[in-house]
């Protein structure tokens, strides 16, 4: 049976591979691959990450990751990103 810290660790593999990881496409094979109990239906009936995923995975990730805003996707971070997690 998969943990929290399975999927995060996943996620985190997925960006070392891909440079990208689209949350859409994420969400969906974290149900198919790890199951009910690591997603949510949000407010507005669409299937999102569970919080405590995404709270692994920002331990997991620390600074290394950045999540762009306008593409809802996490990539590796460049030089030419900004301070913190969230670029625009």
């Amino acid at each position: 049976m998969a943990s929290t810290k399975d999927v995060a660790q996943w996620m985190l593999d997925e960006i070392d591979q891909n440079a990208y990881l689209e949350q859409g496409g994420a969400v969906y094979t974290i149900h198919e691959k790890f199951g009910d109990e690591f997603v949510y239906t949000n407010d507005n009936g669409n299937l999102a990450i569970a919080k405590k995923v995404l709270t692994a995975f920002n331990k997991l990730s620390g600074d290394s990751v950045v999540w762009l805003r306008g593409e809802k996707a996490w990539v590796p971070r460049q030089e030419h990103h900004y301070p913190g997690r969230q670029q625009d």
